[in-house]
C-alpha cells in the first residue's frame, strides 16, 4: 500500500528561529517516516518581501542547510525549491482565472498585510493561490499546519473543488494535519516569537547567542515562576519535570534562566554541528537540489498536461 502524500514548505525569510522549529520542522522531522514527504523552499513566495535578489538566494541556500541540519533525511523525504517546478506558476494562473477577488479578499493573511500596509502587492493577494497551487499539483493528502494556518489548507479544498466542478474530477483535496499541542510560541519579550519583533532565540544560535537570549528574557517582577523562562522551557523539557525544578529554585530567576540554557543547548547544539557538516558539502547539498528538483517536474508533468488538456490549452511536449 503507497503511502499518504504530505507537502509542505517554508518561506527563506532569513535565519530560523526555535518557533519555527518547533511549530513546523519538528513535526517534519517527526512525520519522515510515516508518509511520502515532499518539503519545498518557497522563494516564489518570499518575493512578496524580498526584492534584493542576492538576499533572496542566499536565504535559499540557507533554508535548505537549516532543513538537513534539523534532521530532515534526503534518503526519506524529497526537498526542492518551489521555483524548480515552473508548472506552480502556470497551476496558479490557471486557478486565479477561477476563484474570484471577492473569496480571495477574505484571505486572514491578505486581511493582515491590508491592516499593516496600505500598497498591498498583487502576489501578496494572491498568494493562497499559489499555495494551492504547490498543494494540489502533488495530489498532496495531507499538508501539516498550526491550528492558525488552517484556512490556507480549506482554500486549497476550495480551488481543487472549483476545478473538478469546472473541468471534472482532476484534484485530490487536500487534508489539514493539525500539529496538537503546539500553540503561539513567545518569544524573549512575551510576544509571538518573530523576526520582526527582535525577540527570537535562533536554531542555530552558538552558545553565547543562546546565554544572551535567554538572560534578556523579559520576566514579571514578584512572581515565583518567570512565565515567560516557564513557558519556553516547556519547549525544551516535560512539564512533569519542570514542576519539580520551578519548586526548589522558586523565585531564583538567574537559576531558572540558566537551566534554561543548559536544555536550549543540549537541542541547539547537536543540530548546529550537523548543519556545520552540511555547510562544508556543498556539491551533496547541489546534488540534492537538482535531484529534488528533477523528480518533482517528472511527477508533476503529467499532471499538468492533464489539467492542460481539460482547460483547453494546446500541450505540445
Amino acid at each position: 500500500m503507497s503511502k499518504k502524500i504530505l507537502v509542505s514548505g517554508m518561506q527563506p525569510s532569513g535565519a530560523l528561529h526555535i518557533g519555527n522549529y518547533f511549530g513546523a520542522l519538528k513535526q517534519w522531522i517527526d512525520l519522515q517516516d510515516k508518509y511520502e514527504c515532499r518539503f519545498f523552499v518557497a522563494n516564489l513566495h518570499a518575493m512578496t518581501t524580498t526584492s534584493d535578489p542576492k538576499k533572496l538566494s542566499e536565504y535559499t541556500r540557507n533554508l535548505v542547510l537549516d532543513y538537513l541540519g534539523a534532521g530532515l533525511d534526503p534518503e526519506k523525504v524529497t526537498i526542492f525549491l518551489q521555483s524548480d517546478i515552473p508548472h506552480v506558476a502556470e497551476l496558479a494562473w490557471i486557478f486565479e482565472c477561477l476563484v474570484t477577488v471577492p473569496y480571495l479578499s477574505r484571505a486572514h493573511a491578505f486581511k493582515d498585510a491590508e491592516v499593516k500596509k496600505k500598497d498591498v502587492n498583487v502576489g501578496t493577494f494572491n498568494y493562497p493561490i499559489l499555495m494551492a497551487a504547490d498543494i494540489l499539483v502533488h495530489d498532496a493528502n495531507l499538508v501539516p499546519v498550526g491550528s492558525d494556518q488552517k484556512q490556507h489548507v480549506e482554500i486549497s479544498g476550495d480551488v481543487a473543488d472549483k476545478f473538478n466542478n469546472a473541468y471534472g474530477e482532476t484534484f485530490v483535496r487536500p487534508e489539514p494535519l493539525i500539529i496538537e499541542g503546539v500553540g503561539t510560541i513567545i518569544g524573549t519579550d512575551g510576544q509571538k516569537m518573530s523576526k520582526s519583533y527582535g525577540n527570537t532565540i535562533p536554531l542555530f544560535a552558538t552558545d553565547a547567542e543562546i546565554e544572551k537570549a535567554v538572560m534578556g528574557i523579559v520576566t514579571d517582577s514578584g512572581t515565583d515562576i518567570p512565565k515567560n523562562v516557564y513557558e519556553l522551557h516547556k519547549l525544551f523539557r516535560a512539564e512533569s519535570e519542570l514542576k519539580d525544578l520551578y519548586a526548589e529554585k522558586k523565585g531564583k530567576y538567574k537559576d531558572l534562566k540558566e537551566e534554561l540554557i543548559k536544555d536550549i543547548k543540549a537541542v541547539i547544539n547537536p543540530m548546529r554541528e550537523k548543519r556545520a557538516e552540511w555547510e562544508k558539502k556543498g556539491d551533496e547539498v547541489d546534488k540534492i537540489i537538482r535531484e529534488g528538483g528533477e523528480k518533482m517536474r517528472k511527477v508533476v508533468h503529467e499532471k499538468m498536461i492533464n489539467v492542460r488538456n481539460k482547460v483547453g490549452l494546446i500541450h505540445h511536449d
